[in-house]
């Protein structure tokens, strides 16, 4: 029985070790900012979209962890203006793009992380997109109270076909590039 009280401290002693040396820090969805650019065959759009929520997690200032929401319904060109920008700002949110009236809001959750040195680390993630979840890997940088990082997304894995020859044949220099670029800047 002492045995057993022995261990069982010990256990408690070493998992309050474990929680104590984790660090969440919350994003400051202020001044932190997603880019993306969709590319087609005659030319390319820019845009933003603003994170609704998140936060990274240090162990020992190595990162450990990380959890986002952005809300989609902030999706937004910064190529166009005027009636244009309304045009392709109401296509991206409708049900053919991201649907954002059904799905408001998209998710990243870090799944595993391997540093790679000099605060740089290789972080697969579980990205859902219109209640659709698939892995991306990507490199993030952490430097004081900011980590950055851009990667590719194929939209066609979330169900966006739209103009894609992946799925639609004849589209000539109507067709969409099924990927499209983030990058990201993260201040907390």
């Amino acid at each position: 029985m002492k045995n057993l009280k022995t261990i069982a401290l010990a256990f408690a002693v070493a998992l309050s070790t474990l929680t104590v040396t984790a660090q969440t820090k919350k994003v400051d969805v202020s001044k932190s900012t997603i880019n993306w650019v969709g590319k087609k065959v005659t030319g390319e759009h820019t845009g933003t979209v603003n994170i609704k929520s998140g936060a990274l997690v240090f162990k020992k200032n190595a990162l450990t962890g990380g959890t986002f929401t952005v809300d989609m319904t902030t999706l937004t060109s910064t190529d166009l203006t005027g009636e244009y920008l309304g045009k392709l700002n109401g296509h991206l949110k409708a049900d053919d793009f991201f649907g954002t009236d059904k799905y408001p809001t998209s998710s990243l959750v870090f799944k595993t992380i391997a540093a790679k040195g000099n605060g740089v680390y290789t972080v697969t993630a579980d990205l859902t997109i219109k209640a659709k979840t698939n892995p991306v890997t990507f490199d993030i940088t952490v430097k004081g109270d900011t980590a950055t990082t851009a990667f590719k997304v194929d939209r066609t894995k979330y169900d966006i076909k739209y103009g894609s020859k992946s799925f639609f044949e004849g589209l000539g220099d109507k067709t969409i590039y099924d990927d499209f670029d983030l990058t990201v800047n993260l201040k907390f």
